[in-house]
Parts: C-alpha cells; sequence; structure tokens
C-alpha cells in the first residue's frame, strides 16, 4: 500500500506546466511539514515534500493554493531517475497529490459554508483534517 497525508504550509504559488505529448496540466509546489516533536530548547523543525499535481487536482492547486497557505494533500510517493547531458543520473522523489483540502481557518469575509469550483463540485474541508489556530497544535 503506497498513501500519504499530509498537511503543511505551501513555500511558493504552485507552478504550472503542460506535458509535451498530450498537453496534460502539472502543478508543482512544496509543502513545509512541521515535525511532531522538537527537542528541548531547539526550534521546531519541518520536512519540505516535493508535490506533484495532475489534470483536475493540478488546476484546483494551481488556481487556489497560494504561498503561506496551509493545506492537506492526501495521495502516494513516487520516485523517478533520468539522465542529464552530461551522463549523470538524479533521482527524485515526489508525493503525487490525489486529492487535495484548504486546511486554513477562513478568512475574514469569505462566505461561509462549501463553494463550487470550477469542475462543478462542491470544495469542503476534510473531515480528517481539524483545522487548528496554531500551527504548534497540530492533530498528528
Amino acid at each position: 500500500m503506497n498513501k500519504v497525508i499530509l498537511m503543511g504550509r505551501l513555500t511558493k504559488d504552485p507552478e504550472v506546466r503542460y506535458t509535451q505529448t498530450n498537453n496534460t496540466l502539472v502543478a508543482s509546489f512544496s509543502l513545509a511539514v512541521n515535525r511532531r516533536f522538537a527537542r528541548q530548547g531547539e526550534e521546531r523543525q519541518a520536512d519540505f515534500i516535493n508535490i506533484v499535481a495532475w489534470s483536475k487536482t493540478g488546476e484546483f492547486c494551481s488556481k487556489y493554493f497560494k504561498k503561506g497557505q496551509q493545506v492537506g494533500i492526501i495521495g502516494r510517493i513516487q520516485t523517478r531517475t533520468w539522465d542529464d547531458e552530461q551522463g549523470q543520473k538524479h533521482y527524485v522523489t515526489e508525493v503525487v497529490a490525489e486529492e487535495a483540502y484548504f486546511a486554513d481557518s477562513k478568512r475574514d469575509g469569505e462566505a461561509s459554508g462549501s463553494f463550487e469550483d470550477t469542475f462543478g463540485e462542491a470544495v469542503t474541508q476534510s473531515a480528517e483534517f481539524q483545522v487548528t489556530s496554531s500551527d504548534d497544535d497540530l492533530p498528528f
């Protein structure tokens, strides 16, 4: 089984590109995910995890996710390799997003409840993620 559940903050706005073969949208971004514990007297550390979202999920992320926003991602880990022009082999491990959720509390002036995204599906906060008032009180 290969399943990943992450909650963290975007380190920058998602970058969008399209594949050459069939013009499929791909959104790439990185999440800063706080580690659960910090050593006494030390600052809490975070892991920076690369995320790739394809097609509709990628379009949703590129439209609604912004730098600094807290989001939840459900997906799978994927590894891949490639050789550059000098023949050097490169290795990448990333999370392929299958589901993406808002995890921030609602901002002032936003409508309450869910809203319709461009695909006609209601976008709501997942019951799997609890909204917390501080990053220090993450539920996991």
